[in-house]
């Protein structure tokens, strides 16, 4: 990684940078690239996961629910006059 690689990102990305930010990002560009190829070169191929996917399914079910107004008002908190009272939100 080059000063001119820094500036065209720098470029790319619309941010100013000094002479002593470029030369600190070249290091910590380089130590970043340097720990993925060590990561790209880690052997995947012949391992097995250890962990079992599979699908969960399960049929859809119609379920008769009841609503009504009187109970969804005896379940919350504060009504007034058949309304649900909430908190003042503006």
């Amino acid at each position: 990684m080059e000063i001119k690689d820094i500036e065209k990102l720098a470029e790319l990305a619309k941010i100013e940078l000094s002479d002593n930010e470029k030369t600190s990002l070249i290091k910590d560009l380089d130590g970043i690239l340097s720990y993925v190829k060590q990561i790209e070169s880690v052997e995947v191929e012949n391992i097995l996961p250890e962990y079992n996917l599979k699908n969960v399914w399960r049929e859809d079910e119609i379920k008769n629910r009841v609503f009504s107004k009187d109970l969804i008002i005896d379940q919350f908190p504060d009504s007034q006059d058949g309304f649900l009272k909430v908190k003042k939100i503006l």
